[in-house]
């Protein structure tokens, strides 16, 4: 059955991805992008494009109206560049702050303009790398809650993932906790600050952190809106890793050197709290729920392999 499927962030890291695996099965996919200057570039990947403004909610009512969509894929974002400027963990509330908005006010327009045009489904974008609640073991299911990271600069971030999945799974769609995504477009701030010895290992390296290559996300969420998922899903690789494992494979894999080592208190005036507890305390995610209830096969599944072929 062809299924009308709308990707609002059609155009981001992941929707770049996303779009043609949907054609590819055949689906009819309208694809949105904040700026004209992208509408060509999701036409080549196979999308009917439009240009929408996921704060605006006459705007998101519009484009979904005019789509006509058996289901909405939520994919918006502010990370890159050229919304957020460059990566800054030590004030990561500003760094976000648009992004949360689109996790706050834009999954609200997207499910009222879903409820209003009779949509009957909804799959979000949602995380889970190192946030898992640092209590207990390093492996976190969909069960245990997430870290909400109170008193740091992360904590409107955490608010805001932990509003899509309530507000998504509520509406009886899917939240997909994507981990750290990798691959083409995903990964080149960070390793640029790799290459130029800017991203040191913070004390012992400790804190563990989830990985999925941005096929393999892009896959899950075809299976997502093929078997209308309700609920909340891990989409991680199957090897979750403290930052002394995974850092230094990926400079490795980047051609530069080991990375540097920093003590926490000198990272805690670098970099901030975040960039500490993330090294040093994280909780990585298990991907057992997504492999069972959808039949998610990864073509990564580590990112020791998915790190090489992505870099080398």
């Amino acid at each position: 059955m062809i299924v009308r499927v709308f990707v609002a962030g059609g155009a981001g890291v992941l929707g770049r991805r996303l779009v043609p695996q949907l054609v590819a099965r055949g689906h009819q996919v309208t694809a949105t992008t904040t700026s004209a200057a992208k509408l060509g570039l999701l036409e080549q990947l196979g999308a009917d494009p439009v240009v929408m403004d996921g704060l605006d909610a006459a705007s998101v009512g519009e484009a979904v109206a005019g789509a006509r969509p058996d289901a909405i894929v939520h994919q918006m974002t502010a990370i890159s560049m050229a919304h957020a400027g460059k990566p800054d963990m030590k004030h990561m509330d500003r760094w976000f702050a648009t992004t949360n908005r689109l996790r706050t006010e834009g999954t609200d327009h997207l499910l009222a303009a879903a409820e209003k045009a009779g949509v009957p489904h909804v799959v979000a974008q949602s995380y889970a790398s190192w946030n898992g609640i640092r209590e207990g073991g390093w492996v976190k299911t969909e069960e245990d809650p997430l870290d909400p990271m109170t008193g740091t600069a992360a904590r409107p971030g955490m608010e805001a993932i932990r509003y899509v999945d309530d507000v998504v799974v509520k509406a009886g769609g899917a939240a997909l906790r994507y981990g750290g995504f990798y691959g083409p477009g995903a990964t080149d701030d960070q390793v640029e600050l790799v290459r130029k010895r800017q991203f040191p290992l913070v004390g012992g390296g400790t804190g563990y952190s989830s990985w999925v290559h941005v096929d393999d996300a892009a896959s899950a969420t075809v299976l997502a809106v093929e078997q209308e998922a309700k609920g909340v899903f891990n989409i991680v690789d199957d090897e979750p890793a403290p930052a002394a494992e995974w850092l230094p494979h990926l400079a490795a894999c980047a051609g530069a050197k080991p990375p540097m080592r920093a003590p926490k208190w000198l990272a805690r005036l670098l970099a901030g709290e975040v960039a500490v507890t993330m090294m040093t305390e994280g909780r990585g995610f298990s991907n057992a729920k997504a492999k069972r209830e959808l039949g998610w096969e990864l073509r990564y599944p580590s990112w020791r392999q998915g790190f090489r072929d992505a870099l080398l």
